[in-house]
């Protein structure tokens, strides 16, 4: 009898046969262009091996998916949001019948466990149809002779070719934040997914090969320095939209100086959870278990930083210390309970395990885990760290890794004012029984998104997006689809007397 670990063993060793096929080339055109040059690998991070091979893009490699980008612009746009709708509907319904193949595979390129890549090809579909759809229910002001004898009206029009960059740790789920949105405006596009993760972005074109026209979305493989520095450089890109960190979201504004075109940028953060005295601590534990070590704490929302009345400090620390050491640890093929993959390089490791060497040098108190994992792969510990001086690296820096710190305030004003004490701004949550409460924290606290007795839940009909260094642009709901467009005012004399 075939069982679930036995199933699991098998889907994932038919990602892993596809992933080794051959040397996997740039996307242009709907065409897999042959490898050329050296390549690079692709890291198992579960266990340090080399997975697959794929082709290191150049600037000439950009320069011809722009050109079919272009070349395919003029019909893609010029199709009804109707029409282009139904070719969303159907990549949705590809993904879907796919879905299993692309879990597994994200599973084994990025580490995570099955549950989490299983949740995110769900969001797929649901993002898919939902802006196939928004994008024909657009609003705008009202037409009409706001100067006597001149008729008004809004168009709302594709930038033109887009040029997308996406990170490593969620990779599909990422790209189709921008995809979905780009393509339903009736944009083309040229997207980099990152050169440690890029296997279901490759597959991901494969299923929608015959669903999307040539040249409407392009992918180019390569590094940041070389093909994200080409994409964001490259005349006949309309607008950028980066997901990355800090610093390559500098480079991308830096390089939009010289080119003058807008920037889309999602950029991080460092997400207090602002825990006020009446909550319910059961249900912050629950919370904080999950949002903060979601993904391997690889996650731009995640609760990293809990902020909590000093009243319940030693309570909620006792209670989440002995919560986050059942995380059970491993990989895909060590069991459906796995919670925590491992990180996904040994660099990106040893920088997470840095941060933590130097909080402990400091002061700070290590309540639970702390230390690397001794086995093959990147694997660092499920980590609670209490006593970090207030403002410190640990408890202002993005972590990104599974590391949870605790400090403690006296007071709602108090409260605010240590969360807002952060360059980042994406993402925060308020705990509280105390309905005035949460919405006089809620609209003092400079996030994009701030969830009350909640963390870590997304809506499509909602905006995603950060304040200050988290970035700029919205992706998701009917704003995040006006922001991968422009409006255009066409006035029209009538003849009338005036």
């Amino acid at each position: 009898m075939e069982t679930a670990a036995n199933k699991t063993s098998l889907q994932i060793e038919h990602a892993r046969s596809w992933a080794k096929q051959s040397i996997r080339g740039h996307v242009i055109g709907n065409v897999q262009t042959m490898p050329d040059g050296e390549p690079l690998n692709v890291i198992d991070p579960g266990s340090g091996a080399t997975i697959a091979q794929i082709s290191a893009g150049s600037a000439g490699d950009v320069d011809r998916a722009v050109t079919a980008a272009q070349n395919a612009f003029p019909s893609w746009r010029a199709a009804t949001p109707a029409g282009r709708a139904r070719t969303l509907f159907a990549m949705a319904e590809a993904v879907e019948a796919h879905a299993v193949e692309l879990a597994m595979l994200e599973s084994l390129n990025v580490g995570k466990p099955v549950m989490v890549a299983q949740g995110e090809i769900g969001m797929i579909s649901d993002i898919l149809r939902f802006h196939g759809g928004a994008a024909r229910a657009l609003l705008a002001p009202a037409p009409e002779e706001y100067v006597s004898g001149y008729f008004s009206m809004l168009r709302r029009e594709p930038v033109g070719v887009v040029g997308a960059i996406t990170p490593w740790n969620y990779p599909l789920l990422t790209a189709i934040f921008k995809i979905a949105g780009a393509l339903a405006m009736g944009n083309t596009m040229v997207l980099k997914p990152s050169e440690l993760t890029p296997l279901t972005t490759l597959r991901f074109m494969e299923i929608v090969a015959d669903i999307l026209p040539p040249g409407v979305l392009n992918i180019v493989l390569g590094t940041g320095e070389v093909v994200g520095s080409a994409i964001s450089l490259h005349p006949g890109i309309s607008l950028v939209s980066l997901t990355g960190s800090v610093a390559s979201g500098e480079r991308v504004v830096a390089n939009s100086a010289r080119t003058l075109n807008p920037t889309h940028l999602e950029l991080g953060g460092k997400a207090p959870v602002v825990v006020f005295d009446d909550a319910d601590l059961d249900a912050v534990v629950a919370a904080v278990r999950v949002g903060g070590y979601w993904n391997s704490g690889q996650e731009c929302g995640a609760a990293t930083r809990i902020l909590c009345s000093r009243t319940l400090a030693s309570r909620l620390t006792e209670k989440l210390a002995a919560e986050v050491a059942t995380i059970r640890t491993g990989v895909v093929t060590d069991g459906d309970d796995v919670e925590m993959g491992p990180l996904i390089s040994s660099r990106h490791r040893d920088q997470v395990a840095g941060m933590v060497a130097r909080a402990k040098a400091d002061g700070a108190v290590i309540a639970a885990g702390g230390a690397e994992i001794d086995r093959d792969g990147f694997f660092f510990e499920p980590t609670l760290i209490t006593g970090a001086e207030s403002g410190s690296e640990i408890t202002h820096q993005e972590i990104f890794g599974p590391v949870v710190t605790i400090e403690s305030f006296t007071g709602e004003a108090d409260a605010i004012a240590a969360a807002n004490a952060c360059s980042y701004g994406l993402s925060a949550s308020v705990w509280t029984k105390d309905l005035g409460r949460a919405l006089r924290t809620s609209s003092q606290l400079d996030f994009g998104t701030v969830w009350v007795n909640a963390h870590l839940v997304l809506a499509a009909e909602m905006p995603w997006s950060g304040y200050k260094s988290s970035g700029h642009g919205r992706e998701l709901s009917i704003l995040g689809l006006e922001d991968f467009s422009r409006t255009k005012h066409v006035m029209i004399a009538t003849g009338a007397d005036t």
